[in-house]
């Protein structure tokens, strides 16, 4: 990241020679990708820059893709690896079970989708044994004001840290947990949000990551817990695990840290979970919006040693 925010400042532009232009949007992390149809399939080529280059950048985002069809959506996403089916059935996308629905409409007292989605910061499907690589969020239906997301860069959090604080980290692994979260969530949702059932609940058990990942694509360490879904510290006390996890959370949310973003009409983003995490940051009442979310399963982090 750090050498991509010198790079960037240089280049505010770069041609791929594959039939799209990268302009960088924030000093550490984040770029779109201009030029691309993602209505029309990709070569292999072009396929394998975008990988290299979400691996770089964190954050692509796609502009102008109103055109695209879910059936498009889903064939793209799945050139980057095999989709995730999200545990909130309900709110699959009928016919195409690969998106999940994420809306805050509700119409008849019946939610169209996730209202309440990513209203804390979190990595997508960190809770799973091989978590997500990256997610595409496509914009459906967008309000007049409000409904951007934060993103925050893993790798500038983990270099930030000090050096003693990144010592103490090195070894230790935590607990990702999303039956944690759910139930706090379907508690304070009015009925919105379905807790899950028993059977539902027993696909997606407990599991334990490092605290300090290693990326695939970038080599570079990355402080890979969030306040969603890491629950505890395995290897430390119930209340140094707490204060210790408190202290990484706060640390993750300084401004310095973020890039915003202002949704665009027919924007795409595509994100990597394995060094991002994200925040929605909700949208005024009474404003409707509706995005398509498909999630790319990722490999079993390995620690940073």
């Amino acid at each position: 990241m750090t050498g991509l925010a010198s790079a960037a400042a240089k280049n505010p532009a770069q041609t791929s020679g594959l039939g799209f232009e990268l302009r960088p949007l924030h000093p550490l992390f984040a770029a779109e990708i201009i030029g691309l149809d993602l209505s029309r399939p990709c070569a292999a080529e072009t396929i394998d820059a975008l990988a290299a280059a979400l691996g770089r950048h964190g954050i692509l985002v796609f502009r102008d893709q109103s055109h695209l069809t879910p059936e498009q959506h889903v064939a793209f996403s799945r050139r980057f690896g095999v989709l995730e089916i999200h545990v909130q059935k309900k709110f699959l996308l009928k016919d195409h079970p690969e998106i999940l629905i994420v809306s805050n409409v509700v119409e008849n007292g019946v939610p169209l989708g996730l209202v309440d989605a990513g209203r804390y910061w979190h990595s997508d499907l960190s809770y799973l044994a091989e978590p997500s690589l990256g997610s595409l969020l496509h914009s459906i239906e967008l309000p007049s004001e409000g409904g951007d997301t934060l993103f925050g860069s893993l790798t500038a959090a983990y270099e930030a840290l000090d050096d003693e604080l990144k010592a103490k980290i090195k070894h230790l692994t935590a607990v990702h947990d999303y039956n944690a979260r759910n139930k706090v969530q379907a508690a304070q949702s009015n009925g919105l949000r379905p807790a899950l059932s028993a059977d539902q609940a027993k696909t997606v058990p407990p599991v334990i990551h490092p605290v300090v990942r290693r990326h695939e694509v970038t080599g570079a360490p990355i402080l890979f817990v969030s306040e969603g879904f890491t629950t505890k510290i395995v290897e430390l006390p119930e209340a140094e695990s707490t204060a210790l996890l408190a202290l990484l959370f706060e640390h993750q949310k300084q401004d310095r840290f973020h890039y915003r973003h202002h949704w665009q009409k027919g924007d795409l983003v595509f994100w990597d979970n394995r060094a991002t995490i994200h925040l929605a940051t909700g949208t005024p009442p009474g404003l409707r919006r509706t995005l398509y979310r498909t999630t790319v399963r990722g490999p079993k982090p390995e620690a940073f040693n």
